[in-house]
């Protein structure tokens, strides 16, 4: 019998809680096959089997589980069940990349829009629905296996805006525990109010020029480098070459010394389904714009499917985050400590402005540096939002830090 134990996932880490088990008691596990799911305070990882056998469950799902602890067992002298599939070949590699398939053309508002064949209705609801653009996922279906019949369609019509599937002006409660990722997070930012002097300023940025480039190359791009032109290329080389001209936003308090960082880590805050993670772009510095755009694809992946590892999201000398792509017009960003600074990106939003005189209307983000004002003064925080502006108003400055008339000048 094999006894397989929680591995240590990091230095500073001593617990961590035992998500889900992939397989049940008593069945039978392949080797290296993922049996569960366990999170720490940083991150989410999988336990694998160590051989083929027979899993035998001593920890249960919820419980919080020590670095050594015993997780289960696996009775490798068992023989395979009859029923038990054969481990599957490893496919062979496709030697041509599939091409993506063409984005679909929205239909019309004023034409309905179809139901989806695999929806669980009669034909008459299935008309009724795609007649009056009303989402299946809005209707209550009262028939076996949850087939929504005339009847529901029409109860969902006269309760528009309710909650669907849910019993009206309830009162009731739900209490969860907090999973370790969050907790941390809760930590974190409540330390970073306390410990820090910080303080927010902003400024905006024409996007107009970044978002004709992207109009303009974005297929080339794609076809050259296979990931696509977005904006937070253009923002963390904005970012690093201000960092460097602008050395203590780069760096932090470390005791009673200031610790500056030649190279530019960039963290990277991303909304994953467990939580708030910041994965880091190393030397963000010396990577060209595809490089960047393949990182940041990579990393929001692993995000999105708790892949991250520790030291994907350890370290980092400055944070930027994107709260535009939830909508947000303005916030003031908490600080990812022991970091000095994080920059908030926001909504793109066309609004009237005042150009040679004239009122044109312009594609604007807002941008918030916070910044602790122990280390960073007024001069550097706003030197270096006015330079990433600069930089992210003119992209062609991003090539050698200055314009060709300023590098032919000599200026």
């Amino acid at each position: 019998m094999i006894e397989i134990k929680v591995p240590p996932v990091g230095e500073s880490i001593s617990e961590v809680t035992l998500v889900t088990w992939m397989k049940k008691d008593g069945e039978w596990v392949d080797r290296d096959e993922v049996i569960c799911e366990l999170e720490s305070e940083k991150a989410t990882f999988e336990l694998n089997a160590e051989q083929a056998g027979i899993l035998h469950i001593v920890a249960q799902e919820g419980d919080t589980l020590n670095i050594g602890d015993l997780a289960c067992k696996i009775d490798e002298t068992a023989e395979r069940p009859a029923g038990a599939a054969a481990p599957a070949p490893e496919a062979p590699k496709a030697e041509a990349k599939a091409e993506p398939a063409p984005a679909a053309t929205p239909a019309p508002a004023s034409t309905p829009a179809p139901v989806a064949a695999d929806v669980k209705a009669t034909p008459v609801a299935k008309s009724m629905m795609s007649d009056k653009n009303v989402s299946p996922s809005k209707v209550q279906g009262t028939g076996a296996n949850g087939r929504i019949f005339k009847a529901d369609v029409l109860a969902a019509l006269e309760n528009p805006g309710r909650p669907v599937g849910k019993e009206l002006f309830t009162r009731e409660d739900k209490v969860q525990k907090m999973s370790n990722l969050r907790k941390t997070v809760s930590r974190r930012l409540v330390e970073a109010k306390n410990t820090t002097a910080m303080l927010t300023t902003f400024n905006e940025v024409d996007m107009t020029n970044i978002m004709a480039i992207r109009k303009q190359y974005k297929d080339k791009f794609k076809e050259a480098h296979g990931v696509n032109l977005g904006f937070m290329s253009f923002f963390t080389k904005a970012c690093t070459i201000a960092l460097m001209e602008w050395p203590a936003v780069n760096a932090y308090i470390d005791g009673e010394n200031i610790v500056y960082h030649e190279y530019a880590d960039i963290s990277i805050a991303v909304s994953a389904p467990k939580g708030l993670v910041v994965p880091i772009i190393r030397n963000a510095e010396s990577l060209s714009m595809a490089e960047i755009e393949a990182k940041v694809m990579e990393l929001a992946g692993k995000a999105r499917d708790n892949k991250l590892t520790i030291e994907e999201m350890t370290g980092g000398t400055f944070t930027i985050t994107n709260g535009g792509v939830f909508g947000s017009l303005m916030s003031t960003p908490i600080i990812n400590i022991p970091q000095s600074a994080i920059l908030g990106m926001h909504k793109i939003q066309e609004r009237a402005m005042v150009i040679d005189g004239e009122i044109k209307i312009r594609p604007m983000m807002y941008l918030a540096l916070s910044y602790d004002h122990r280390i960073i003064d007024g001069r550097e925080s706003v030197g270096f939002l006015v330079r990433v502006k600069e930089l992210l108003e003119n992209p062609e400055l991003m090539l050698i830090g200055k314009s060709p008339t300023q590098a032919l000048l000599e200026l």
